[in-house]
């Protein structure tokens, strides 16, 4: 069975793609509040740029993901970096709203393009469940140091650096990708005709069942601040949850490379929903903050640890790699639909609407995830090189 081996250099590479193309979702606080606060932005407005470019990043990833197979992965995710780093250098100069609406859905079609290819490589890898751990610590250390530095970057310098940032970030991609990114380890021809196989019946009800759970981090997270805000937790007690958060993110990608031997990817995907639930409850209806505090602080590691458990399974279910080259479509779609879902269910009945419809989505995931298998049939399963 033919394997190809990824260099060092390679897998930067892909610790890289995969930091420029998550950055949308990992800096979406400071991309909002910076719209709003320096650009004069009302919240709508500003939400509804980063929704166009969360929407252009879900249609080239369903678009893209279909044809994987067909394009030269280096070349997509290179290109699409430079793209996009084009377009938030000029969104870093003074623009009307409407040109700065179509830059950021411009950017989103070719980010999204760029992280298609990247996960579509990692899931063809001999071991992508090992893989997309090792690109998940990469983002927990770059969320660190993105959301510790920037925010008082931003405010010395105005708002325009946050583009700059960005730009700065997708054309360090893009050369990166275009001098090291990497083949996939295994050819398409590797797994039984892959290229020519039907997704999985299973597998389609994981791709839902991940939208699911990114539905309910994206609905919470957006509004953690605002809750505690409102019951009167300070500012500082706020700041520091969100900062011991970003560090408790540095761990469950390294956990989940642990444990994916010793504890069932099934079972796991079982209880990570009706965590991220039951988290979700306690954040919005915490009576004090302990308890929100401790909630919050664990909240998005529970999806982290779940989706890497879930890449590796669903990535040996379907080893074309089709599937998994739409996971930005997986996880963005909940994040253009979250903040939006939330606001109105906030508006309408109260934060503590937001912990049942959680609970209720998270049903309808652990329901998706129940028609997943405990494991890859010996057919198609492939243990590292």
């Amino acid at each position: 069975m033919s394997t190809r081996s990824t260099s060092t250099f390679g897998h930067v590479a892909l610790i890289v793609a995969h930091c420029a193309g998550m950055i949308d979702l990992m800096a979406l606080p400071v991309w909002v509040g910076t719209l709003i606060q320096y650009y004069k932005l009302d919240p709508q407005q500003a939400g509804g740029l980063a929704t166009l470019f969360l929407i252009g990043a879900v249609l080239s990833s369903v678009f893209l993901a279909s044809r994987f197979q067909r394009v030269k992965g280096r070349w997509v995710a290179a290109g699409g970096y430079a793209i996009a780093a084009t377009c938030f250098g000029l969104l870093s100069q003074p623009l009307d709203y409407t040109t700065m609406a179509v830059l950021h859905a411009a950017g989103g079609l070719a980010a999204g393009a760029a992280l298609s290819a990247t996960h579509g490589t990692i899931a063809r890898s001999a071991n992508p469940h090992l893989k997309f751990a090792m690109v998940g610590v990469g983002l927990g250390v770059f969320a660190v140091l993105f959301l510790g530095t920037s925010p008082k970057a931003i405010a010395a310098a105005g708002g325009y650096l946050l583009f700059a940032i960005f730009g700065a970030v997708m054309l360090l991609a893009a050369l990166v990708c275009a001098i090291g990114f990497p083949e996939p380890e295994l050819a398409p021809a590797d797994r039984q005709g892959a290229p020519v196989a039907t997704i999985p019946r299973a597998v389609w009800f994981g791709i839902l069942g991940i939208s699911a759970m990114a539905l309910v981090q994206s609905m919470i997270f957006s509004f953690l601040e605002r809750a505690g805000n409102d019951r009167g937790f300070s500012l500082n007690a706020i700041t520091g949850v969100l900062v011991v958060l970003g560090f408790v993110n540095l761990l469950p990608a390294a956990l989940a490379a642990f444990f994916e031997k010793r504890w069932s990817a099934r079972r796991v995907l079982l209880v990570g929903p009706v965590i991220q639930a039951l988290l979700a409850a306690t954040i919005m209806n915490a009576p004090g903050f302990y308890a929100f505090a401790g909630a919050a602080s664990v909240f998005v590691a529970v999806m982290i640890f779940t989706h890497t458990f879930a890449f590796g399974l669903m990535a040996r279910l379907e080893p074309s790699g089709r599937a998994m080259a739409a996971t930005p479509a997986m996880l963005m779609v909940g994040a253009a639909i979250g903040p939006v879902l939330g606001g109105t269910l906030v508006k309408t009945a109260g934060y503590g609407s937001l912990g049942l419809a959680a609970l209720l989505i998270g049903s309808l995931a652990v329901l998706c995830m129940s028609r997943l298998p405990g494991h890859a049939p010996s057919s198609l399963a492939q243990e590292p090189a």
